[in-house]
């Protein structure tokens, strides 16, 4: 598996699994908790996940799936805005610490910009790697302007980024890239929740290329080797389908009909979120 390096020097897979709507029934449990062991057997050991996702649901499958291989594991999991006060966010913190079942959470973000300072939010996400019960933290949905409002660089900016969602290679990804070291770019949602799966140029290219739609999109996400894509899986088969996408390098033909289809931003846009 591909990898790349947060700027605290931490490795980190170019493919990680995404938790989002995972633990929703109780009927799937079994194999989402099997799909996410086989990913990191696969290579892909960043797990993210969220208080938000199903108020729990996420992290408790997350933390039963991990649990035989926490040592290998990198884990991501996020604050709810509302609760990313000084003593909102360690409290937030310590409960999905709690619902998770392990002692330590590697990346702790902010999910998207809130109410409360983010100098208060910061002096918690300090404290807590100060207890050690979290190693870094990072931002999510953070566009340009947010960022240049944080009082130090976070390790990584979760974003939503795909073909159809290009608007941040303007001037948020060069301004992550700028940094020295560099902010990690995470992509969520790098399949756009399934809506890219019919798309013409891209079936033909997977069609030519022998594999799914969802591997081009992946591969595509990952193609400069500095940002790290979280898509989900919820079967075993999916999940052997994601890691395969690691192998898959598009051509510069490939590339300039996905450029034709999707074309590049030419002017600053608002950030996109789902």
């Amino acid at each position: 598996m591909q990898a790349t390096t947060l700027p605290n020097g931490t490795e980190v897979p170019l493919l990680g699994q995404g938790t989002w709507y995972i633990g929703d029934r109780d009927e799937s449990r079994a194999e989402e908790i099997a799909t996410i062991r086989e990913g990191v057997e696969l290579g892909m050991t960043l797990v993210d996940t969220a208080e938000m996702y199903g108020s729990g649901r996420s992290e408790s499958v997350v933390g039963e799936a991990i649990r035989p291989v926490r040592d290998r594991v990198f884990l991501v999991d996020k604050v709810m805005p509302m609760n990313a006060s000084r003593r909102g966010a360690i409290a937030a913190c310590e409960q999905s610490l709690e619902v998770l079942g392990t002692d330590r959470i590697d990346l702790y973000l902010l999910h998207w910009p809130g109410p409360h300072p983010l100098e208060a939010t910061i002096e918690a996400f300090e404290e807590l790697i100060e207890r050690d019960l979290i190693g870094s933290w990072g931002v999510s949905n953070f566009d340009p302007d947010d960022l240049r409002g944080l009082p130090a660089q976070p390790q990584v900016n979760q974003i939503l980024y795909n073909p159809s969602r290009r608007g941040v290679e303007f001037d948020l990804l060069p301004q992550h890239r700028a940094q020295r070291p560099p902010t990690t770019t995470m992509a969520y949602s790098p399949i756009e929740q399934g809506r890219l799966l019919t798309d013409p140029t891209l079936t033909r290219i997977a069609e030519a290329r022998g594999v799914g739609v969802a591997q081009v999109l992946l591969a595509w996400a990952i193609r400069e080797g500095d940002v790290v894509a979280i898509p989900k899986a919820s079967t075993r088969e999916h999940v052997r389908e994601n890691a395969a996408a690691a192998a898959l390098v598009l051509t510069p033909e490939e590339l300039a009909d996905i450029d034709a289809a999707f074309p590049a931003p030419t002017r600053p846009q608002p950030l996109e979120i789902l």
